[in-house]
């Protein structure tokens, strides 16, 4: 059985959905501008595949048509909307994707509450064979290699002095050799922290079922 392929016409929907990246195929409606949000962490990329866009990013406003892509950077202010009455369909990409992903703000510029949102709403579930406060308790364990990971890599200075004395010197294999080490160290601790963003989406998504269920 062969990998998943999705199709703009029939898949518009969130694709993929992880803390590294969050896919989706949009249809967007003729209409005004939206009020726009930003991203705390991601950058989101926008390719048109259908009908024409306006996108506003910082203040710039571009219009575009299929094949057609653009850029919102971290803590850029964007929003979009189709034009030429027809509607449009974009593909999307924010990465990383971790909760609260949107940052909304209102007239006067000041940022509005933290916006953590049901799991429905990237077209994800909760799995509720698992108790929720075995993810909360996950988490805090992840949370605690995360931090181990950070203190060993704190002590790799001795490395970092090795490399420059090595580029100074133009050292190929004592370069390789430090670059490898501090790597190495560095590594472990980007696959702890994704670790950490795994669980902490799940997490997340629970508390804000959580919140919605009458009180006991």
């Amino acid at each position: 059985m062969g990998f998943p392929v999705y199709d703009y016409r029939s898949d518009v929907r969130n694709v993929l959905v992880t803390p590294q990246i969050r896919s989706r195929f949009l249809k967007v409606e003729p209409g005004p501008m939206g009020p726009g949000h930003t991203h705390d962490l991601g950058h989101e990329a926008f390719v048109v595949l259908q009908g024409s866009s306006e996108f506003e990013i910082d203040g710039e406003r571009e219009t575009l048509g299929p094949g057609q892509m653009c850029v919102a950077l971290v803590g850029q202010m964007h929003s979009v909307r189709a034009v030429g009455g027809e509607p449009a369909i974009i593909y999307l990409s924010v990465t990383p994707h971790l909760q609260p992903t949107h940052t909304f703000w209102d007239e006067s510029g000041r940022r509005r509450p933290h916006r953590f949102v049901v799991p429905g709403e990237y077209d994800t579930h909760v799995d509720r064979s698992v108790p929720d406060d075995h993810v909360v308790d996950r988490y805090v364990d992840a949370l605690g290699a995360t931090l181990e990971a950070a203190q060993a890599a704190a002590g790799s200075a001795d490395a970092a002095q090795r490399l420059k004395v090595a580029m100074e010197r133009g050292d190929g294999a004592a370069i390789e050799e430090a670059r490898n080490a501090l790597w190495d160290v560095a590594s472990s601790v980007y696959e702890r922290v994704a670790e950490m963003a795994d669980i902490w989406n799940d997490v997340a998504a629970r508390s804000v079922e959580a919140g919605q269920r009458p009180q006991s």
